[in-house]
């Protein structure tokens, strides 16, 4: 309910500031000034129109590729009894929702939202805006629900063999480090463009220059914001297969180069025994280091969509049309 009002509030906002836009009327000595905008969105050649073309395709596949992956890695290899997910009645099915929520919202909607700015070249400048912040209220519950699960989990953490608490410390490792500065910039970033890019605009004429200027400075925020969110996502699937594969994880290489790979004895450890590699573990290490790849790509897609001087809106003219009151 939240997240509607706030969304309906910016809505009618935003429908008030493009009708008075489009009546920005100017009366001087008799004379009547319109104010029109005009793109100059059609200076795009149309090399660089394909090329742009294929990128933001680029980026949609691999956006919902992580999302679909990160997925698929849950509930193939880390459900219980057909069940994915669940909240603090089993902290191990809570930490699930861990990496969804935070791919969700840092990979998928943040992402999302930086390329409102590209790909919505045929809207007002207005829409847009609108457009991207509704997609990072979309990914501020997801990042809350994420960051809540994974601390539940720590603390709640059970041995599974005797069933005795067994909490884990937080923030000692440097996934951990790296998240919490991640969500720092996030909440940062949200705070500023909200007030400055919308707030603002009540007083519109009276900010433009500051908002003009801070605009450099919130993109390169805003991507330092999602490369940090790829190298947090990154080292926190390394640290997940380590805890989980351990020294399976490496095996799937031999297990898919060498014919005559020996299942049996591939995990055979002097202290712990052995145990046969499966072909489930070899398939959840592809699965997981498939997802770290397409998180890397996203890593370059993005930057070029969002930096490169071909692909940027280019300014809008204001043109004034001048109409004499007598005709």
């Amino acid at each position: 309910m939240f997240l509607f009002s706030v969304f309906h509030l910016i809505l009618h906002f935003t429908t008030i500031l493009d009708r008075r836009e489009q009546e920005n009327l100017l009366t001087a000595n008799g004379r009547k000034y319109t104010m029109h905008r005009k793109s100059d969105d059609d200076e795009m050649s149309g090399g660089a129109r394909c090329c742009f073309g294929f990128m933001v395709f680029l980026a949609q596949i691999l956006l919902h590729g992580v999302v679909g992956l990160v997925l698929f890695w849950i509930i193939m290899y880390h459900s219980e009894d057909g069940k994915p997910f669940a909240w603090r009645e089993n902290p191990d099915l809570e930490w699930n929702l861990h990496p969804v929520l935070m791919i969700l919202g840092f990979i998928y909607f943040m992402g999302q939202a930086m390329l409102m700015y590209r790909t919505c070249r045929c809207c007002r400048r207005i829409w847009s805006k609108l457009l991207h912040t509704t997609f990072h209220l979309l990914a501020a519950p997801c990042i809350a629900l994420g960051f809540v699960a994974v601390w539940d989990y720590h603390n709640l953490r059970t041995d599974r063999q005797t069933g005795q608490p067994s909490p884990i410390p937080n923030f000692y490792s440097l996934h951990s480090w790296m998240g919490l500065t991640t969500m720092g910039l996030f909440a940062l970033q949200f705070i500023v463009g909200f007030f400055s890019f919308l707030l603002l605009l009540c007083c519109e004429s009276a900010t433009a220059s500051f908002r003009a200027a801070l605009v450099p400075i919130h993109s390169t925020f805003g991507i330092t914001t999602f490369v940090m969110a790829v190298a947090t996502s990154c080292t926190g699937l390394v640290e997940k297969a380590f805890f989980t594969l351990s020294s399976a994880w490496y095996q799937w290489v031999p297990a898919l180069m060498d014919p005559n790979f020996n299942y049996t004895n591939a995990l055979k450890h002097p202290l712990k025994g052995s145990k046969d590699y499966t072909q489930e573990i070899f398939q959840e290490s592809l699965v997981i280091n498939s997802l770290g790849a397409a998180l890397v790509a996203l890593v370059i897609v993005m930057p070029i969509l969002v930096l490169h001087p071909k692909f940027r809106n280019r300014p809008q003219r204001i043109i004034t049309v001048t109409h004499d009151r007598y005709g």
